[in-house]
C-alpha cells in the first residue's frame, strides 16, 4: 500500500487508512486499534503522500525520508524514540536527511514523523514504498 491511502487526522492520534468514500466525507479505518470512524470534510486530513519536509534545497517527500529511516535501522523501528529529547531528535533527523531546514522543521514534526515510521514499520506498510510513489506518481502525470 502506497501513502497515497494512509491519513492523518487533526486531534486523531495514529494514522489512518482510506477505506471508502461517503457523501459527506469518508470511512477510515485505525491503523492503531483497527476501529472504522467516519471523516467529514470539515475534518482537517493529511495524506501522507502530500506531506513533505523542508531542507535547505528542496522540499523531501515523506516517503523518501521514511526509506531513509528504514534504510539507517535496516527495516527496524526507529533506533530513537520520539519523547527523548529535542538534542537527540534533532541529531537523529541530520543522520538520516542532513540537509534538513532546521527553522522549519521543528521536534514536534520530528517527533511525528518517527511516530508515523514506526507505525507504518509495525504494520509492514514500507516495502517498496518510494518505488510505489514514484510509479503513481508517473500514472498520474500520463
Amino acid at each position: 500500500m502506497s501513502l497515497e491511502k494512509v491519513i492523518s487526522i487533526s486531534g486523531k492520534p495514529g494514522l489512518y487508512k482510506l477505506v471508502t468514500q461517503t457523501r459527506g466525507g469518508f470511512v477510515a479505518e485505525s491503523l492503531i486499534d483497527k476501529k472504522r470512524i467516519s471523516v467529514s470534510v470539515q475534518n482537517n486530513v493529511s495524506v501522507l503522500s502530500e506531506i513533505a519536509i523542508y531542507t535547505l534545497t528542496e522540499e523531501v517527500p515523506l516517503a523518501q525520508v521514511f526509506e531513509n529511516i528504514k534504510v539507517k535501522e535496516n527495516g527496524e523501528k526507529a533506533s530513537v524514540k520520539p519523547k527523548d529529547s529535542k538534542d537527540k531528535l534533532e541529531e537523529y533527523f541530520f543522520s538520516i536527511l542532513p540537509e534538513y531546514d532546521e527553522d522549519r522543521v521543528y521536534a514536534s514534526d520530528i517527533k511525528k514523523v518517527i511516530q508515523w515510521y514506526n507505525l507504518l514499520q509495525e504494520h509492514k506498510l514500507l516495502d517498496n514504498l518510494v518505488e510505489a510513489e514514484a510509479t503513481e506518481s508517473s500514472e498520474e502525470e500520463a
